[in-house]
């Protein structure tokens, strides 16, 4: 099914599902526990990857090293939510609040990083809430779930997914939100938030009947599901915002690679039909590394008691 719908969207094609590029649903995520020391940056040395996990790295990394490249179709109407171009605002804001940091009370924050191979779930147990930059720490999750209670750390990508549409002014308060996917690290937190910020949210996944008529029915669309060009232009309610997560390998014989990396929702189609939508590459993913900063630079106010 996925390779007709990608074949109807554009002359791309799906690589071959290959343990040797992706690996098992498991592993595509690998735990990555960021913990605030507040005097100097501290990186850890983890053991050396697997090679299958080097080469999804290498593809991670081609995306990041190819946003400055990405090119927006010139039939768009949608406009175009610039993830790129927000999280450099919040770096420049960032680094203005570490400055003032630094010259009151002379503490820069740092971060160091832990890469698991071994059960995530009790590493995430382990780590101090209060150092729980990412977001994963099960009491995190559970007072964003609470109505009343506030998470110490919002989840990097969920976040940056709602900066986006705060910084583009997309109205959510009395608003159909719906999100595509349910992981723990993007679809059911994002779920959470669009909820806290008053909309009124489904989640589509793998078992829900008829996706397309209840995503036609959303102002807001977050799709967080890892399947290229799953969401059609036909999915879409005119005028409604896109949020697309997904970063996708498909084969392209004109790129150097070999391959091109789009998202989960047919940006040719879906951007004649949306309001707004963020292009893949450059628009969730900057917005992830600038979540993580925001979060270290709160968790060391947090710890100095630096207002």
């Amino acid at each position: 099914m996925a390779s007709s719908i990608l074949s109807d969207c554009s002359s791309a094609r799906l690589l071959p599902f290959r343990r040797a590029l992706l690996p098992p649903p498991a592993a595509r995520f690998r735990p990555c526990l960021a913990l605030v020391y507040p005097r100097r940056l501290f990186v850890s040395s983890p053991a050396p990857l697997p090679p299958r996990l080097r080469r999804m790295d290498s593809v991670l990394a081609a995306a990041a090293s190819s946003a400055d490249s990405a090119t927006v179709s010139t039939d768009a109407l949608a406009k175009i939510i610039d993830g790129k171009m927000v999280a450099k605002q919040i770096r420049e804001e960032i680094a203005v609040e570490i400055t003032r940091m630094k010259d009151a009370i002379g503490i820069v924050p740092g971060l160091a990083v832990i890469l698991v191979h071994m059960n995530d779930e009790n590493i995430l147990n382990a780590v101090s809430i209060e150092k729980d930059v990412d977001g994963f720490h099960p009491l995190n999750i559970g007072r964003l779930a609470m109505q009343g209670r506030d998470p110490f750390f919002v989840p990097c990508t969920p976040k940056g997914c709602m900066e986006l549409l705060h910084r583009y002014g997309v109205e959510i308060k009395g608003k159909r939100a719906v999100v595509i996917g349910r992981s723990n690290i993007v679809g059911m937190p994002a779920a959470l938030l669009l909820q806290k910020a008053n909309a009124t949210v489904s989640i589509v996944h793998s078992q829900t009947k008829n996706p397309e008529e209840i995503t036609r029915q959303a102002d807001i669309v977050i799709a967080a599901v890892g399947v290229a060009n799953l969401i059609r232009g036909n999915w879409i309610k005119p005028g409604a915002a896109i949020i697309d997560v997904g970063i996708n390998p498909v084969d392209d014989l004109d790129s150097p690679r070999g391959y091109r990396l789009v998202g989960d929702v047919c940006y040719e189609e879906a951007s004649k039909v949306a309001g707004a939508i963020t292009p893949v590459p450059g628009g969730v993913g900057p917005m992830t590394i600038a979540m993580l900063l925001s979060n270290t630079l709160e968790s060391a106010k947090r710890i100095n008691k630096f207002k």
